[in-house]
């Protein structure tokens, strides 16, 4: 059995934060099917065995379950001694983008995806309009800092990388953002980290898990 074992679902962006590490970092894993859609991650039993936060990912190595994707990149980089922050000026920059992600880029983008294509009912127009300013606020913010750079930190890929990039993978008609004509940096920058060597798709890399039933009109609109 691999020493690591990712508690997933394929439409987890967070989640993708972490196995984008996992995969091109050359580590042996595997993912584990959460039913998010169900709402494994609300039940007490999961939470007091698996992640108190009832969140995901949950990483599980040598009998320990880390959680806040974040947090498992940060571990991973020192642990292994790949994609991490080169010197102290980097460590402070990484942990600013970070946050950043965490609060607003990933934030924003992923509570606009829920909104556009993963609730039962479609959101009222105002409320969706809102949140799709302040994820375009975000990724303009990116935007701008990519526009010299081939990666976040500079010229090579960190961490930092892997946690924005994190939901910028799925389909346009799920995420309701075109990247490649909006934010042609952005579009560039994903795809420059989608070139390392064993980088795979998120659905790909995680093909577990029950989230798909949360898609409206899921019939017809399953993301390929």
């Amino acid at each position: 059995m691999p020493r690591y074992r990712l508690h997933c679902v394929g439409a987890s962006g967070n989640s993708f934060k972490v196995a984008q590490f996992l995969d091109c970092a050359a580590i042996d894993w595997e993912p584990i099917g959460v039913d998010f859609a169900g709402g494994q991650t609300r039940d007490p039993i999961w939470r007091a065995t698996t992640n108190e936060m009832g969140e995901i990912p949950v990483l599980e190595v040598d009998g320990r379950r880390l959680s806040q994707s974040g947090a498992i990149l940060g571990w991973l980089a020192e642990t292994h001694g790949l994609f991490a922050p080169s010197n102290a000026e980097e460590r402070f920059e990484a942990m600013r983008w970070l946050l950043f992600d965490n609060h607003r880029f990933t934030g924003g983008f992923a509570a606009h995806r829920i909104l556009y294509s993963m609730t039962a009912e479609p959101p009222h127009a105002e409320v969706l309009a809102y949140v799709r300013r302040r994820a375009q606020g975000a990724l303009s913010i990116v935007e701008r800092h990519l526009a010299d750079r081939r990666f976040v930190l500079g010229d090579r890929p960190t961490i930092v990388d892997f946690s924005l990039a994190g939901y910028l993978y799925y389909p346009a008609d799920e995420t309701g953002f075109d990247l490649r004509t909006a934010f042609p940096a952005i579009d560039a920058w994903r795809w420059r980290i989608a070139a390392l060597p064993r980088w795979r798709p998120p659905y790909e890399a995680m093909p577990v898990g029950n989230s798909l039933a949360l898609f409206r009109h899921a019939a017809h609109e399953v993301p390929e």
